[in-house]
């Protein structure tokens, strides 16, 4: 029964899906992070399915891009745009640690994170409409650009038992402290799902999986000596930095291989 609550929590906090609601305690939230790459995989599967239909349809490209682009935006209500544009905010005034955290809390937007979730967002659009144009589902590029979506949340959800974080309140420290007891096995688990997400993506396009993997590494590292500078640790803006910014870092190196396969 615990692992059904922290999965509905998991789905509760992180998308859009309905779930049983019921009144959250301690210790249901323990390992609510493991399933948070569920979500991902959720919105691979989907992602799977438009093409699929979309390839049987003659659906328009601009169409194809645009729902293709929204689906993940509709699964997660936009949850960790939210955190992306106020850690962009942050980043951009270019103030000390303790202005900068102070923006990260400042419900109000700002041009910069604007202007930096249109640059992003076209980005994305651009890698994704490359994919999809190459044609070549059948060498398994398709399945580990699905599959982006549970790595950039399996590697997010390391970082928060494992980084150290920015503030001692917030919403990530809740939840870094909800899992505190059993950090051990939650940790242990999500090196399996990531584990299990690099099988997948070799036995999909061995190549291209261990470029993905190399780069989400490297990105992890940048993330890490990044919000070390910046706010001296991870908050739970910046996680949702770090997954937004990931996936459109892969999906640009997705593309590239395609071009140049």
């Amino acid at each position: 029964m615990t692992f059904i609550k922290a999965f509905c929590i998991a789905f509760s906090i992180y998308s859009k899906v309905p779930v049983p609601q019921f009144k959250w305690k301690k210790k249901d939230m323990q390992y609510h992070l493991v399933f948070f790459p569920f979500v991902g995989a959720l919105i691979g599967g989907l992602l799977i399915i438009w093409d699929y239909i979309c390839g049987y349809s003659g659906v328009g490209q601009v169409t194809y891009v645009c729902v293709g682009t929204a689906i993940p935006i509709m699964v997660t209500g936009g949850f960790h745009i939210d955190g992306f544009m106020d850690t962009m905010d942050a980043f951009k005034s270019y103030k000390s640690k303790e202005e900068k955290l102070a923006i990260l809390k400042d419900p109000h937007i700002g041009a910069f994170s604007v202007i930096m979730l249109a640059l992003w967002g076209l980005c994305y659009m651009g890698a994704y409409s490359y994919i999809q144009e190459t044609g070549i589902l059948q060498s398994g590029v398709l399945a580990v650009f699905a599959c982006i979506f549970v790595l950039s949340r399996v590697l997010s959800a390391i970082t928060v038992v494992t980084f150290e974080n920015a503030k001692k309140d917030g919403m990530l420290h809740e939840f870094k402290d909800s899992a505190s007891s059993k950090k051990g096995f939650v940790r242990f688990v999500l090196f399996i799902e990531l584990a299990a997400c690099f099988i997948y993506m070799l036995l999909m396009n061995t190549i291209l999986g261990i470029i993905v993997f190399i780069t989400a590494s490297v990105y992890l590292i940048y993330y890490r000596i990044k919000t070390k500078k910046e706010f001296g640790g991870i908050t739970g803006d910046t996680a949702g930095f770090f997954v937004v910014t990931l996936e459109v870092v892969l999906a640009a190196v997705i593309a590239l291989y395609c071009g140049l396969s």
